[in-house]
């Protein structure tokens, strides 16, 4: 089964870019990389862009809706997501803990819905 592990970060309590506890979270992300790689359930993740660079969409009484930046009003953000394909919700979760976000802000795992809309 495939679980996403949806990464969200307090910018308030992540280390600082190019401070050596930066460099020890980005280490532990690599690590954390590696291991599902050699385990073979790593599927797809990606940091993502920071949420300032965000659009949100609605689409109301017919009328879409463009707004800068994320819609969610809270400090953390989403900053980036792993999918892994594992056996259980205890094996996803055996794999977000690996993930150095849990120590400052979330890891969010949900199960992926199988309705394959790109056909493959």
């Amino acid at each position: 089964m495939k679980y996403m592990l949806l990464i969200y970060n307090d910018p308030e309590q992540q280390p600082d870019y190019g401070t050596e506890a930066f460099d020890a979270m980005m280490q532990g992300f690599f690590a954390a990389n590696d291991k599902m790689k050699a385990d073979g359930v790593l599927v797809d993740g990606e940091s993502l862009t920071e949420p300032k660079t965000a659009t949100s969409v609605r689409v109301k009484e017919g009328k879409t809706e463009t707004m800068d930046g994320p819609f969610a009003e809270t400090r953390e953000y989403l900053g980036g997501y792993y999918i892994v394909d594992v056996p259980n919700l205890d094996a996803a979760i055996s794999y977000a803990e690996l993930i150095p976000s849990t120590k400052w802000g979330t890891v969010e795992v949900r199960a992926l819905m199988d309705y394959n809309p790109a056909g493959n």
